[in-house]
């Protein structure tokens, strides 16, 4: 993820079978946010898995980061993705 020409790369980490999750944010958009953003992420995604509501969980915090993102770093006319969209399971 630190791979970005912006390092602005966020990584969702989920770990089902330890119930664990995190939210790391590169050098870029941690510049830009508050100290504690991820920490927030964590809380509202948190209320949603607690109830087993996975996807609703994972969902708000993409969505969340996204927004800020977009703020942030806007869409340019040439943009590329600069990584993977692969979901991986081990």
């Amino acid at each position: 993820m630190h791979k970005t020409e912006l390092r602005n790369g966020v990584l969702f980490f989920l770990s089902i079978k330890d119930r664990q999750f995190a939210i790391i944010g590169d050098a870029g958009i941690n510049s830009c946010v508050p100290e504690d953003f991820w920490e927030d992420i964590k809380n509202q995604m948190f209320i949603r898995f607690k109830d087993g509501l996975f996807t609703d969980g994972l969902n708000e915090g993409i969505r969340i980061a996204g927004n800020r993102l977009k703020a942030d770093f806007p869409r340019q006319t040439d943009d590329v993705n600069e990584l993977s969209d692969d979901l991986s399971f081990s």
